[in-house]
């Protein structure tokens, strides 16, 4: 099994690890999925062509590299002001967002499931001090899929980049900013040494569901308690990530702050800007592709549904 998260990563690559021990343990050892590390057969963003493809034999990824072969899997992936991890993990768990999400991995004969969750992201890190919509006017930025549009409404120019790239290019002056990952990566990765503002929230993903892949063929050779038992890691694995997101960030802040780090909001200006053409962008993506359109409004009815309890049941 391919992952797109080093195993060394603190979240998503701790994950991994947590998931494939849990399996071995609940099959008594006799299911042991061994880690293949990022880009080892098939480069992370084209793993799902992999697993159809038969070159590997199961993925453990991030639901955004699928939009390539469906823009639903966004819906799960980066939605702009979208679900946090609670809401997120309660429509995929009870809601109908396990269905929908299981249905548009069987149209390319792929068996996935949700096997982890993510937490928010940073909103950036970034060379000058963006304040209003004029200072994005000629900004070169990492940002992914819709953020990315976003921001290009708000006046800047998106670098399409992979990770791994980032921080370099960052570091030698070739971008003026951009989005990472969580506090916990991108202190693991070094990112304070930039002695650039680390500006939060991170609107642009405020969670993240992470794929357990398999051919479907493959799948159907694996006994029905193996089956269940990889289906029951998996759900044990979100529910351990969900647990283990908020200490887990809240430290790297403190250690972030701790190195030099200057950590910036995002203005109210800014954060309204940045909604108004979020909800532009998804109704452009909804008007493309009816099956994002559904999906984005199933998730939305849903949450809608406990917005009441939450204000009343939180202490102001």
């Amino acid at each position: 099994m391919q992952t797109a998260f080093n195993p060394a990563l603190p979240g998503s690559g701790e994950g991994v690890r947590i998931f494939t021990r849990t399996v071995k343990h609940m099959s008594g050892g006799s299911l042991a999925i061994k880690i293949v590390e990022p880009g080892r057969i098939a480069p992370t963003a084209d793993m799902l062509d992999a697993v159809i493809a038969g070159d590997l034999e199961a993925a453990f990824t991030w639901s955004g590299y699928s939009a390539t072969k469906a823009p639903v899997f966004n819906v799960f992936a980066t939605v702009p002001f979208g679900p946090p991890t609670e809401d997120m993990t309660s429509w995929m768990l009870e809601g109908d967002g396990s269905r929908i999400h299981r249905e548009a991995y069987e149209k390319l004969g792929v068996v996935g499931m949700p096997c982890g969750i993510q937490g928010a992201k940073g909103g950036g890190w970034f060379r000058t001090e963006l304040n209003t919509v004029a200072d994005f006017k000629g900004q070169r930025l990492r940002y992914g899929r819709l953020a990315g549009e976003v921001i290009q409404k708000v006046g800047a120019t998106i670098v399409p980049l992979p990770p791994g790239e980032f921080f370099y290019k960052l570091q030698q002056g070739q971008l003026d900013g951009g989005e990472m990952s969580t506090p916990a990566i991108d202190a693991a990765l070094g990112f304070d040494k930039l002695g650039l503002p680390y500006y939060m929230p991170g609107w642009q993903q405020p969670s993240a569901v992470l794929d357990f892949l398999m051919r479907k063929d493959k799948w159907e050779t694996l006994s029905p308690m193996l089956r269940i038992q990889i289906e029951t890691a998996c759900r044990a694995n979100i529910a351990w990530m969900l647990s283990r997101s908020p200490h887990l960030q809240g430290t790297a802040m403190e250690k972030l702050k701790a190195s030099g780090v200057v950590v910036k909001e995002w203005s109210p200006e800014l954060l309204a800007v940045f909604r108004a053409k979020s909800e532009v962008v998804l109704k452009e993506q909804a008007d493309r592709d009816p099956d994002f359109a559904a999906a984005l409004a199933n998730q939305r009815a849903f949450i809608g549904q406990s917005i009441d309890w939450r204000k009343l049941s939180r202490l102001p």
